[in-house]
């Protein structure tokens, strides 16, 4: 990330208007994301900082030259600020009143950007600190800069859609997937073994606590409420794990939850198993995991999917920042070693991937991209950083192929005694 100083205390003149207005409200906090700032979608004013908070923006500049910086605040103060953003550090020039009510614009001057690429905008204030409208840049190297202008601050959601060979034939009962987080920031997502139904995978949930989660969608179509859902739509618990609490979920579709604490760590491997067996108009999903340095699977949870009667299909991995407020963090997972094996018994490995992205990645946020780390996949989002792995991909349904899994699937007398 390129640096620059601006230290600036407000003073007086004249001020011309932004080519590019960020609203205030969209900055990161730090040191805490969750730090009690106040944002006005409607209005885009940022409220109740303080001098323990330093306030962030970030976007892409696609030209270099000479930016002019500013900061529209609802009115002056004695406030002493400091903005940072290239290698560079400025006095404030002047600040004028906008207009009759409209507050006021504080000026630092010239900088000049040598070169296209994600650049950061750090602010930070002492004394009676003002409200703030928005960060503008005008200049030559503001032309087609881009922001994401939305209160919305996590990365955007990455995925792999992997392409089942076509030897399956829809008939897809075990799945197995190997992940190795590269990065591990708080409200991470990595998700290992997804199907059409439910997803499985490994999450950060606090600054001390891990989980494996695996969960599944009723029937039906109620998104938010699975008291409302009747009974011959409902996901049932069949089984879990020792270590497994189990129960519902909603806000995102309803169904069957499942999660357990484990304390996986940062470059560690974990195994995750899927099973499907259909039974008539219904399905039992079953999964289980370990690491890489273990023998035994672990079972999480199985769960009966009326409704069904399907094997796995629509197969994906994820990679999502689910907190909403740190995504200016980056995230990189690898995921590989992938395999299916069919209900008739034949494993197959799975090689090619399509990489997608969420609307927030299409729209706001382009800091998102898949590529090949030798014979593993790998999604990357978040940080506002470019890729520059030769093999990485940044549009939605762009391919990825690797050559063969590095290594092998489960032993089937494994499977045949979970299968027990």
């Amino acid at each position: 990330m390129k640096k620059c100083l601006l230290v600036i205390s407000l003073a007086s003149s004249a001020l011309a208007s932004a080519a590019v207005e960020v609203p205030a409200f969209t900055a990161y906090t730090a040191p805490d994301p969750n730090r009690g700032v106040n944002r006005n979608d409607k209005s885009g004013v940022l409220t109740n900082w303080d001098s323990k908070t330093t306030l962030s923006w970030y976007g892409l500049l696609a030209a270099k030259g000479d930016l002019d910086l500013s900061l529209a605040v609802t009115e002056g103060t004695k406030a002493k600020l400091k903005l940072t953003v290239a290698s560079q550090e400025k006095p404030a020039s002047s600040w004028k009143r906008d207009g009759e009510g409209e507050g006021e614009s504080v000026s630092f001057g010239k900088v000049t950007i040598p070169e296209p690429g994600y650049y950061r905008f750090t602010l930070e204030g002492s004394g009676k600190l003002p409200d703030l409208k928005a960060l503008k840049l005008d200049g030559a190297a503001s032309e087609g800069a881009h922001f994401s202008k939305v209160e919305r601050r996590n990365s955007a959601s990455v995925h792999l859609a992997y392409e089942v060979p076509a030897e399956a034939k829809e008939e897809v009962e075990w799945f197995y997937q190997e992940v190795t987080p590269k990065t591990d920031p708080l409200w991470s997502y990595y998700m290992a073994t997804g199907w059409h139904r439910g997803y499985f995978g490994m999450q950060v949930n606090s600054p001390t606590e891990r989980r494996i989660i695996f969960s599944v969608w009723d029937s039906g179509g109620e998104s938010t409420h699975r008291d409302k859902v009747g009974d011959d739509d409902r996901v049932k618990l069949l089984a879990k794990g020792p270590k497994t609490d189990a129960g519902d979920f909603g806000n995102e579709g309803t169904g069957g939850h499942s999660h357990l604490v484990y304390p996986w760590k940062l470059g560690d491997t974990v195994e995750f198993l899927m099973r499907a067996q259909a039974e008539g108009d219904k399905t039992i999903y079953t999964g289980w995991y370990r690491d890489s340095k273990k023998k035994d699977w672990e079972l999480v949870a199985s769960f009966r999917a009326p409704k069904d009667g399907k094997y796995l299909h629509g197969l994906y991995s994820f990679n999502e920042n689910f907190g909403g407020q740190n995504g200016n963090e980056r995230r990189v997972c690898e995921f590989g070693n992938g395999w299916v094996k069919t209900h008739a018994g034949k494993w197959l490995p799975v090689t090619k991937a399509a990489f997608t992205h969420d609307g927030h990645g299409k729209e706001e946020r382009r800091d998102r991209s898949a590529g090949l780390d030798g014979k593993r996949f790998y999604l990357a989002n978040g940080g506002f950083v470019e890729d520059k792995n030769k093999s990485a991909v940044t549009k939605a349904y762009d391919k990825l192929e690797i050559a063969s899994p590095e290594g092998k699937h489960p032993d089937d007398a494994e499977l045949e005694k979970l299968a027990k």
